[in-house]
């Protein structure tokens, strides 16, 4: 009789340590118990760097996005040095730039930016008076576009979005041709210590980055001139600009017809995902806002609730950030893997 009762227990036991090793596996704590966001742990003190700063919330959330990216391939990288299959050391020194491009582009690399910086995406609908993006050449396009009675309210959101987006795209440039020269120096004894043809391999791919972000910067800014020039044309595919440059991309990219059928179907899907975080980090924003109000008033109360409905929603648009900007990354090696396969045959 007492045998079950055994039984019972010991699988009672035996859940329960498998739900705590569960949890110990997947909530990493450091060493004095607390939970840690991230596994990796510069990327915990970056974040934790990042709290302290007080960052704006959107921005916060695309910090979060961003380090939850770089994890996920700095895990992979682990995975795939372990089987050897970096022996070059061109996956590290990727990581290792893209961790500094990073820093450098929330502001935590101890140098004072004096490139164009910090954009309010949740303004892009505000067509002001004196908006200008950093660039005369886009001050110019976008002064001619508005004085040309072409567009109309709607259209003018979409092409304020594709501006940004490119002004966005043009400092994420210059802070990787700023890190890369910064870092060069630094790491110019590891890279000398690879053999010949290595070394210049791994030269060859971080200038490689340059040169094609440097292509993809210069036909954006010929599609917004002939966009300011022409209008949008009837038979646009796409709204968001991340997406329309996918598919730009993806038309140069030689695939076939049923290819980019298929294609076009991924990315509407991937649309959608992108419009969907827009709001949420509107809805962030506008939390945010609510709860200041709030905490100016002093009700314990209603200050705990708004900010649980923060929390919530804070913690939803840094998880839909992260699947997006995986989503899109995805999207990009799959377009730049086909497009290599055509011209290889």
């Amino acid at each position: 009789m007492k045998l079950p009762c055994l039984v019972v227990a010991l699988c009672f036991g035996v859940g329960v340590m498998a739900g705590k090793y569960s949890r110990d596996v997947n909530e990493p704590k450091s060493s004095d118990g607390q939970k840690l966001e991230f596994r990796i742990a510069k990327l915990d003190q970056v974040w934790n760097k990042a709290n302290r700063m007080q960052l704006s919330p959107v921005r916060q959330s695309e910090l979060h996005s961003d380090l939850k990216i770089q994890e996920k391939d700095e895990l992979q990288w682990k995975k795939l040095k372990v089987e050897g299959l970096d022996e070059n050391g061109e996956k590290e020194a990727q990581l290792r730039r893209n961790f500094n491009v990073i820093l450098a582009k929330y502001g935590m690399d101890g140098k004072r930016d004096t490139r164009s910086l910090e954009s309010n995406h949740l303004k892009d609908h505000d067509i002001k008076e004196g908006d200008t993006f950093d660039d005369p050449r886009l001050d110019k396009l976008w002064n001619k576009a508005k004085s040309s009675g072409k567009f109309s309210s709607e259209e003018m959101m979409s092409l304020k979005r594709e501006f940004q987006h490119h002004k966005d795209k043009t400092h994420e440039y210059n802070i990787l041709m700023d890190t890369i020269s910064r870092t060069e120096e630094i790491h110019k004894n590891e890279i000398s210590a690879l053999e010949g043809d290595t070394k210049e391999h791994v030269l060859h791919q971080k200038h490689s980055d340059l040169k094609q972000k440097m292509s993809d910067l210069n036909q954006g800014f010929e599609r917004l001139r002939k966009i300011s020039r022409e209008g949008f044309s009837t038979d646009s595919e796409f709204r968001e600009p991340r997406v329309i440059e996918l598919w730009e991309a993806a038309k140069r990219a030689n695939l076939s017809d049923n290819e980019l059928d298929s294609l076009k179907e991924e990315l509407r899907h991937f649309e959608t995902k992108v419009e969907k975080h827009s709001h949420y980090q509107e809805q962030l924003e506008l939390s945010h806002q609510k709860l200041q109000h709030v905490e100016s008033l002093g009700d314990k109360e209603h200050i705990k609730r708004n900010q649980e409905k923060y929390n919530t929603i804070a913690e939803k648009t840094r998880e839909m950030g992260y699947k997006m900007k995986k989503h899109m990354q995805d999207l990009s090696s799959k377009i730049s893997r086909e497009g290599l396969e055509h011209n290889e045959l």
